[in-house]
């Protein structure tokens, strides 16, 4: 586990939103699920949401990840506007760009461990070993074990190493701890921790638990589909620091 550490000066954006909308018609009114979202992910930082359910960050999410598209504004990545992508361009940003991580595992059950990996890595063009990427999440003892041989931790960080073999520019996890208890969402968070730092990956974690925020560099409250407040952290927390 990474101890805690003080924040550098502010890295260059990965990713940008801008005026962002999404809505969802639904008879004769219409659900503005984001207004207006203005938002950055920053090379190598681990940003929070923070919100409760049905205040739009697993939508906000969703879109920066090329799962749904917006209804106005843009998404800017390295220069290019996911807005305007193609179906088959955002698929090859989904496959080659970006890792998710979700709150059930989405692990195939036939698949061991090693094999849920390679699934990944077979089609990145530059990816971590299968074993590597177990290994850094702690598991190169239960590389050959199968699903239903695992707890729900381990089951999490098969699929984080699975998000993190193809070396994504952007980690995205959307409550990854909200199906596992105290103990073993904390050893989960430690996990993720260590891969942002490692790795460098660029992180975002979408939580309803606002202490895990103390863990980011950023942390983004979301109010009914807004940004209601955007903190930088001096500091950022010790897993075994944040209470449960």
């Amino acid at each position: 586990m990474s101890s805690e550490s003080k924040k550098q000066a502010p890295a260059k954006a990965v990713l940008t939103t801008r005026d962002l909308c999404k809505d969802y018609p639904m008879g004769e009114i219409t659900v503005h699920a984001l207004k207006n979202v203005n938002f950055e992910l920053r090379e190598g930082e681990m940003t929070v949401l923070l919100g409760a359910s049905g205040s739009g960050k697993s939508t906000l999410l969703n879109i920066i990840g090329g799962l749904d598209v917006a209804s106005s504004g843009s998404v800017i990545y390295q220069g290019r506007n996911l807005s305007e992508f193609s179906d088959r361009e955002l698929t090859e940003y989904r496959r080659y760009h970006v890792g998710f991580v979700f709150q059930f595992y989405n692990l195939i059950s036939s698949l061991t461990a090693r094999e849920n990996v390679a699934l990944v890595t077979d089609i990145a063009p530059n990816p971590m070993p299968p074993e590597e990427a177990l290994e850094l999440v702690g598991l190169s003892e239960r590389i050959d074990h199968f699903p239903s041989q695992l707890s729900g931790g381990e089951q999490q960080r098969v699929a984080i190493a699975r998000a993190v073999a193809k070396r994504p520019s952007i980690l995205l996890c959307d409550e990854p701890t909200g199906a596992l208890d105290a103990e073993t969402g904390k050893l989960v968070l430690s996990v993720l921790d260590q891969v942002n730092h490692e790795t460098n990956t660029t992180t975002a974690i979408i939580t309803h638990n606002a202490s895990i925020g103390a863990l980011g560099d950023v942390v983004v409250r979301m109010r009914s589909g807004e940004i209601a407040e955007c903190i930088e952290n001096e500091f950022r927390a010790n897993v075994d620091d944040i209470e449960w």
